[in-house]
């Protein structure tokens, strides 16, 4: 989603389990009121929230907010354009991985055909 022109715009996210609001902002380069609203916007993002409703991010959730970010402000997407194009992007993940396990269970219940019935054709 990102190119490699602007991953380098914004520095690397750290090897850490999660990441306050204000980290998010600075690894993302976007307010922190930006990222309220886009948790409102975006039902996807989801940030872990602890004592305090305190907001915790993590690593896919960063990443996340960097394709937003991508789509909002270099595609020239709008909310309600990036927001289905991430809808979008999630289904058609979700069913290369439905057909992916559609054909394994195929294959294993031919397998197991085969064990049952050796002298089949099949």
């Amino acid at each position: 989603m990102l190119e490699a022109s602007h991953n380098n715009e914004l520095p690397p996210i750290p090897s850490k389990r999660y990441f306050t609001i204000g980290e998010v902002s600075e690894l993302c380069d976007v307010k922190p009121h930006v990222l309220r609203y886009w948790e409102q916007e975006f039902p996807t993002l989801k940030p872990v929230k602890r004592a305090g409703n305190r907001r915790y991010y993590q690593r896919q959730d960063v990443i996340l907010v960097r394709e937003i970010r991508a789509l909002l402000y270099q595609d020239g997407y709008t909310i309600g354009g990036a927001r289905q194009k991430l809808e979008d992007n999630g289904e058609s993940q979700a069913v290369a991985m439905d057909k992916a396990l559609i054909k394994n269970m195929i294959r294993e219940l031919k397998e197991l055909e085969e064990m049952l019935n050796p002298d089949s054709p099949f």
